[in-house]
């Protein structure tokens, strides 16, 4: 490899709003992050299904089983 053309690589730490602070390596250095795996509702398991304008309602009255 060439030298001096690398950008530095550092450790980091990425702090999430939820407190939760992970240790990594990068080469923007720490910096903070609002939501993280251990917080994501993907990832713990409880999402909710966000109704914008009514669309649900909209989509149960069309499927509606009579």
């Amino acid at each position: 490899m060439k030298e001096g053309i690398h950008p530095n690589y550092q450790a980091a730490q990425i702090q999430c709003a939820c407190g939760a602070v992970i240790e990594t390596r990068s080469t923007k250095g720490s910096y903070h992050v609002e939501i993280c795996s251990s917080c994501h509702p993907f990832f713990t398991g409880k999402a909710k299904l966000v109704d914008t304008a009514g669309r649900v309602e909209r989509f149960n009255r069309k499927y509606r089983r009579s």
